[in-house]
Parts: structure tokens; sequence; C-alpha cells
């Protein structure tokens, strides 16, 4: 059978998440929140999807830079995986620098670093937009020589790695500060004290920072997330509220080279007036206000079904029709973003709920094409659409209790 075995980082990703949550109960370190791993999880959720569509993508990118414009021939051996591992990791360093310190960048890479804690869950805090940028960047490796197989097995590797440095549960670990990005390195990476900010870019090598004089010590108790927190769970505006913060600069900066300069400019330098513009332009602050805690039982309900969904999508991906995978990788975003309207107690999460039936509708004609199945989804769809009203006070009532306005 041709599987996806790279479908089982899922499973192995949830259980370190899980291993590390039983640790943090065992030792009494309070490191997770339920609000903001579920928010984390759900971005991790996202790249994995966008992985199913964009994989292949970049894997032929690198083939055809190396056939076409290598410089050199290289073969595997020992020396050219170390060189790789090397030059992958240097290449990481600046694009991750530019990252922090270019806004346009920083529009692709904040969503990594908006979790106010520090745990595994945000370790899988990537963004397809990132994907995209950090492949651009490593696309100098095909072209000085090494062959497309040799990235790809390394990235899988550098990929991997850095997970492990997302917690706080690991001490300093002696003589590997020297020279490996550590989780106390990390910490320092996440950390939003002012002495903190813009250090430690390297993945897997610290030895980068260390050269270009970008190190700091773990020292004082790191306070993780922004330094503006950003306040909201919305898997949406978790992902493009710099861009759009970004978006009024501009346009509210007179001349061509001015904008640009605000486009490439440091977000040390942005005003931070923007952010409330955005948020009043684009967040309601129409919520449901209860003390109810039901809704967090469905939020994990959807969670740890549309979880499982994915480890099958992806790992039955070659068996699937385009169709299917764009059908359920649909209603996967939609939960997504169901999950994280729920999470800030919005009203409008109904319409999300009809939205994810519809698709489940299309998917399931899909797979039984027979007149029954019109007739019958088509009379739910009809009852759905009459007592839309009535359904919707109800749902509303089951989710969040009967204090909701």
């Amino acid at each position: 059978m041709s599987l996806n075995y790279m479908a089982l980082a899922v499973p192995v990703f949830l259980f370190f998440i899980g291993l590390e949550y039983l640790a943090s109960k065992i030792t009494g370190r309070q490191v997770f929140k339920f609000t903001s791993s579920i928010t984390n999880m759900n971005v991790g959720v996202a790249e994995r999807l966008a992985d199913l569509f964009t994989t292949a993508s970049f894997y032929f990118f690198y083939d055809y830079l190396h056939q076409h414009y290598a410089i050199f021939d290289i073969k595997p051996g020992i020396i050219m995986w170390i060189g790789l591992i090397l030059a992958t990791d240097l290449i990481w360093y600046w694009y991750h620098r530019f990252g922090h310190e270019i806004n346009i960048f920083w529009g692709f890479h904040v969503v990594h670093h908006t979790s106010e804690e520090f745990n595994y869950t945000a370790g899988t805090r990537i963004t397809v937009f990132q994907a995209v940028v950090r492949t651009a960047c490593w696309s100098v490796l095909p072209i000085i020589g090494f062959p497309a197989p040799m990235i790809t097995t390394m990235l899988i590797i550098h990929g991997l790695y850095p997970f492990f440095t997302h917690t706080q549960l690991i001490g300093k670990l002696g003589i590997l500060e020297y020279f490996l990005v550590t989780p106390s390195h990390h910490r320092v990476h996440h950390a939003s004290n002012e002495v903190y900010l813009d250090k430690n870019f390297g993945d897997m090598f610290i030895i980068w920072d260390k050269l270009f004089g970008t190190f700091a010590k773990e020292e004082e108790t790191p306070k993780y997330g922004l330094t503006k927190q950003l306040e909201s769970h919305s898997f949406l505006w978790q992902h493009f509220h710099y861009l759009v913060e970004l978006g009024y600069a501009v346009k509210q900066t007179p001349g061509f080279f001015a904008k640009i300069k605000v486009i490439f400019g440091k977000p040390a330098d942005f005003d931070p007036a923007f952010r409330e513009l955005a948020e009043k332009r684009f967040l309601s602050k129409h919520k449901v206000k209860t003390r109810s805690q039901k809704f967090r039982v469905y939020v994990v309900a959807q969670f740890s079904a549309m979880v499982t969904i994915l480890f099958f999508l992806l790992l039955f991906e070659h068996y699937l029709t385009h169709y299917v995978q764009v059908t359920t990788a649909l209603i996967i975003l939609v939960t997504l973003i169901n999950c994280g309207a729920i999470l800030e107690q919005r009203r409008w999460v109904f319409y999300l709920e009809f939205v994810r039936g519809l698709l489940i509708i299309f998917t399931t004609y899909y797979f039984f094409p027979h007149p029954t199945t019109i007739v019958l989804l088509g009379c739910l769809t009809f009852l759905s659409l009459a007592w839309f009203t009535s359904l919707q006070r109800h749902y509303l009532l089951k989710l969040y209790g009967n204090t909701f306005i």
C-alpha cells in the first residue's frame, strides 16, 4: 500500500504534548491553559492540512532548481550531510532573523509568537506562509548542488528538532548549551522581556547567534507572548492581524517609497495604534457573556474528531480523489475557525455549523450519488432553513448555557 507515513507526525506530536501535560501535573508546574493550548494546536492542524497540498510542490521546486541551475553535483556522504545540516541551519538563522526584523516577514511569522504559554503546543504554531517564505530562502541549497531528496530528508529532521525545544520542563543541559539550541535558549527567544527581544534565532545550533551577536542566556524568568498581547483566540485573526495592521499603515502613509519603507521597516518601530484601528474594524465586540464551561466539551470533541479525520486524510491521501481531499480539507478548515469562534464565545458560530453541514452534504453525495440521497439531503437543508432562527437559539443555549444574551 502507498501510504503517506508522514501522517504519523500527528499522533507523535499529540503523544509528546500529552506526555508533557502529564509531567506538568506530576511536577505541579502550571504550563498549560485550555484556550491557549487549543488555539496553538489549531494553528498546527492548519499547517499539517496545508502540507497536503504544498509538500509535493516544494520537492519539485527544489528538484527543478537542482536539475537546471545546480553549480555542483553533490552526492550523499558524511561530509556532505554535515555540510547540508550546517547550511540549512545557517539559512534558517537569517530567514528567522529577517522574520523578526522586517515587517512583512514578521506578518508571516508573528503567529508563532502569539501564544502566551510556552509548551509543546506552541511548537506546532507554524503557518503555510512561513513554509513558502523559508522554501524560497532554502532554494539556494539546490542551486549550490544539493539534490532534492537530501534537502527534503534534512528538512524533516530540521523540522522535528525545534518542536522539542518548546518546553519549560527541561532545564539547562550542560555542555550542550554551548553549541545546540536548547529549551533554555528557545525560552529566551519566545520571551517578551525587553532584555530578551530579538535574541537566539538559531533552530538547531546556537553558534550562529554567538557568531552574529544575537545570543542571550536565560537569566530572568521569561514572560511569553507579544509585547502587546493579542487577546484573541480567533483562528483567522491569529493569522492575519499583523498583515491587516500593516495594510492600514501602508494605506495611511503618503508616497511610494515611504510605503515601501513601512513594508520593509522594523516591527520595533511599527505604530501600535494600527492594532487598535484594525481590531475596531474587524473584531466584533459582540460576544456571548456566559460563565458556563459547557462549550469546552464541544471544542474538545470537535478538535478530537478533526485531528482523527486529518490523520486518515493524510495517511490515505494517495487513495483519495482531489474532490474528497478538498471538501474534507474545507470541513477541517471551517472547524478550525469554529473552534476559535467558540473559544471567543461568538454568536455567529451557528453560521459556520451551517456551512460545515453543507460541505458534509456535498461530500456524502460524492460517496452515495443516488436520487434518494439528493431528496433526503434536500429535505434536511430545507427544514434547516425553515427553522433557522429556532435552531440557532437552541444551538446557542446548548453551547453557552442559559446566560447568553
